[in-house]
């Protein structure tokens, strides 16, 4: 799994006349790859909660998510499995199938809100549109694989 997680200020998702939106928080782009696992999802989920992005009283980066109560907004985004290797046009052949990559996001969201996070989510395969004030800026990639790059 890759995760593209953003601290925010407020952040909401539409698509098809749906809408969801949180305050203060995590917007958090979810891409499954095809050798992903329920485990992974929830691996990464208790990192999500607990990593140490929000400011304490002395401006230091020493709470969590869980810590300040925040919410999240997840997003599945299977672009984050693009390959650019062979050319200008994406591939997408490195992202998990469909019926997959629903499951585990959808346990990724279940698992986060488990932990007493006010979890929001956005449309699966949905052409979605999504705002968002990322505060800091503060933007952090994980992922439970080699996330290779190439110089171009």
């Amino acid at each position: 799994m890759r995760l593209v997680i953003q601290r925010v200020r407020s952040a909401a998702v539409s698509w098809d006349g749906s809408r969801n939106e949180i305050g203060s928080g995590v917007v958090v782009l979810v891409g499954v790859g095809p050798d992903d696992a329920e485990n992974d999802a929830r691996r990464l989920a208790e990192k999500v909660a607990t990593m140490r992005i929000f400011k304490d009283a002395t401006g230091r980066s020493n709470q969590s998510l869980e810590d300040v109560q925040g919410e999240a907004l997840v997003i599945s985004q299977f672009t984050l499995y693009a390959d650019l290797s062979r050319g200008r046009r994406p591939g997408f052949t490195g992202a998990a199938a469909p019926e997959l990559a629903e499951r585990l996001y959808g346990e990724f969201a279940r698992a986060l809100g488990a932990r007493g996070i006010t979890v929001r989510t956005g449309g699966f395969g949905a052409d979605m549109d999504v705002e968002l004030v990322n505060q800091g800026p503060v933007t952090i990639v994980v992922s439970t694989d080699e996330w290779p790059t190439r110089q171009a």
